[in-house]
């Protein structure tokens, strides 16, 4: 089974973000768009969830698996490569840093606020981008 997770990682905003500093994304409409999705689900529950989590949840929501078929599901979605939160709106778009503590939880931090600051500085933490949207 492949893997999104990371451990004692910072992903910090992409190069080309447009965000100067940390925007909370909205639904359009009734539509839930992928970054409201895993900004609501990850600022509810601060290192509760792995990237793994956010991302299959969002798929077996959006497919409207349940019980059985939702459990059973999961093994299956990875076992083909998945995108991680590199490519994420949030630190694309947005201005979200995503760190991930030892056991692989996420949490997101605002660019331009002292918690993002410390840990795009903390030099016992992996260090990577967000990608960026628009190639060089």
């Amino acid at each position: 089974m492949k893997t999104t997770n990371y451990f004692n990682t910072f992903i910090e905003v992409a190069d080309d973000c447009p965000a100067a500093e940390g925007e909370v994304p909205t639904a359009k409409g009734d539509k839930v768009t992928i970054a409201s999705y895993q900004f609501d689900m990850i600022m509810a529950h601060p290192y509760q969830y792995t990237s793994d989590d956010i991302l299959y949840n969002q798929y077996a929501d959006k497919e409207g698996l349940k019980g059985q078929a939702r459990k059973d599901g999961r093994s299956e979605y990875f076992q083909i490569g998945r995108a991680c939160l590199r490519a994420s709106p949030l630190g694309k778009r947005y201005g979200w840093g995503i760190h991930y503590d030892e056991e692989g939880r996420i949490a997101i931090y605002a660019k331009g606020t002292p918690e993002y600051e410390r840990f795009s500085k903390d030099a016992k933490l992996q260090h990577t981008k967000a990608m960026r949207s628009k190639k060089a």
